[in-house]
């Protein structure tokens, strides 16, 4: 199975510095040369040390390296984190023989902690040098960035632009803390097609609203978000400067693994049985199918009762009714599946319902709720899990 490392033009590595007890928590992505890159990060106000930086890094759409570390989020850290931070870049960027402006550095773990900056300073200048293009490589830089994750998440695409074949590959991590414009997650994309950097940013931007900033595990959104793409040209392509059928080609197949990704981390969410597909379809705009979604996904009534497995659905379709945004209720049409759906809600009014064969339905581990507001055009779709007992002892107990 392809992977990140079969990216041309890429080297990769992850290692143990002893920031977590035993797993990963260093990772490195770099590009032989520099890259048309672009990124997008959380909107929290509070924002973690890394990210302050690299928001300015990536600025000029040049990027050709990435630092990230684990088990210590540098967030809440003061001038002491900030200076970790641009100690990391500063390093990075002697061990590849950079410039320190091509380096974006990123962080995940705990809030608050002191950060071990001459640790992680020490773990970069031992395995810097091992990057490699190896598909283990990859491998170990997808298991470096995970925190509360029970697996690594990968992917990749492959597609021809100018008949060149074009690889894109990703690594992302994320389990709680996740909610609508991200959450405790970190994704990071690279592909060896050439590209303008102002586009990229373009596709990048409207990928992620489309995936990342539709699912929710808990409703937190962290301190640390990023996702960040790096295009190197190596495949050798034209390079794609308009919105023409390369760009449309090159951002569909992003939408598709940047879509994978996002499945993978709410099929990992902390404590969580279920992954709940959300669907709104007849509204007046996709802001307001969106919206809805969110809402309802987000809703800890509704997470509770599908995973009691109760078909509770006057949870769904209040949780509807505070989005904000207004539709005629006796308009709506409401649906439960797995294989087939089962209608609930008809113009408003409640169907008749076997509600055992219901339930026994909703023991699947993968749901969909459907709503179709009859009120427009547009549609949407969302992703989340559902709130378990687990859920509250993997929080209540982490520290690392």
């Amino acid at each position: 199975m392809q992977n990140i490392s079969d990216v041309r033009g890429f080297k990769f590595w992850g290692a143990h510095t002893g920031v977590k007890n035993k797993r990963r928590d260093l990772g490195f992505i770099y590009s032989v040369k520099p890259a048309s890159a672009a990124a997008v990060f959380t909107k929290n106000v509070i924002v973690a040390e890394p990210i302050k930086i690299s928001r300015d890094s990536v600025k000029d759409g040049v990027l050709q390296a990435i630092v990230v570390n684990s088990g210590n989020a540098n967030a809440c850290t003061g001038k002491q984190g900030y200076e970790g931070a641009k100690a990391m870049i500063a390093e990075t960027a002697k061990q590849f023989d950079i410039p320190e402006s091509h380096v974006l550095v990123a962080s995940t773990g705990v809030i608050g902690r002191e950060f071990p900056t001459e640790k992680i300073l020490d773990g970069i200048r031992v395995n810097a040098l091992k990057i490699s293009d190896r598909k283990v490589a990859g491998s170990f830089l997808a298991s470096a960035i995970l925190t509360t994750d029970t697996f690594p998440k990968e992917g990749f695409v492959k597609f021809k632009v100018g008949g060149k074949t074009i690889n894109m590959g990703a690594v992302a991590k994320g389990s709680g803390m996740i909610h609508p414009d991200m959450g405790t997650m970190l994704c990071f994309i690279v592909c060896d097609a050439a590209i303008d950097f102002k586009l990229l940013d373009k596709a990048l931007k409207e990928v992620v609203d489309q995936t990342f900033n539709m699912i929710t595990v808990d409703g937190d959104t962290s301190t640390n978000d990023m996702v960040s793409i790096m295009c190197n040209g190596e495949a050798g392509n034209p390079e794609i400067t308009e919105e023409g059928a390369d760009y449309k080609l090159f951002k569909s197949k992003l939408l598709e693994l940047c879509h994978h990704l996002a499945r993978l981390i709410v099929s990992d969410g902390e404590g969580a049985s279920k992954i709940l597909e959300y669907i709104v379809k007849g509204a007046k705009t996709e802001q307001d199918a969106r919206k809805i979604i969110r809402t309802v996904s987000d809703s800890s009534l509704v997470k509770t009762a599908m995973f009691g497995r109760d078909p509770n659905w006057g949870r769904i379709i209040a949780a509807a009714g505070r989005s904000g945004i207004t539709f005629k209720p006796e308009n709506v049409d409401l649906y439960i599946g797995s294989d087939e759906d089962v209608q609930l809600l008809k113009k408003g009014q409640p169907c008749p319902v076997d509600f055992t064969k219901l339930k026994n339905m909703m023991k699947s581990t993968d749901l969909r709720i459907t709503i179709n507001l009859n009120d427009g055009k547009a549609t949407a779709k969302g992703w989340g899990c559902d709130l378990s007992y687990e859920y509250v002892r993997i929080n209540a107990e982490y520290t690392t």
